[in-house]
């Protein structure tokens, strides 16, 4: 067995063709630009107006031409991140 991981592991349809099983994460955008810019100030020193600027004018626009296409390629689709959530 090959695990194949990453933004673009379901966007080739020759490589998505050799899979036996294809599964999409998908987590709210919200919860992944405050992920982004929680790291990128903690673990690059990067200001919050650059954060910002840089997800709305790339980070964004790329993730819908290029990733969030990729989601009908899936054989699976994990909502919300496989957040575990509490019994009451």
């Amino acid at each position: 067995m090959i695990v194949i991981e990453g933004l673009f592991a379901l966007y080739d349809a020759d490589l998505c063709d050799m899979m036996s099983l294809k599964i999409y994460v998908d987590t709210a955008s919200d919860i992944r630009f405050i992920r982004r810019m929680q790291r990128d100030i903690t673990e690059r020193g990067r200001s919050v107006e650059s954060v910002v600027s840089q997800y709305l004018e790339t980070v964004r626009p790329m993730h819908k031409q290029f990733i969030e296409p990729t989601k009908r390629n899936a054989d699976i689709i994990i909502p919300h991140g496989a957040k575990a959530r509490r019994s009451t």
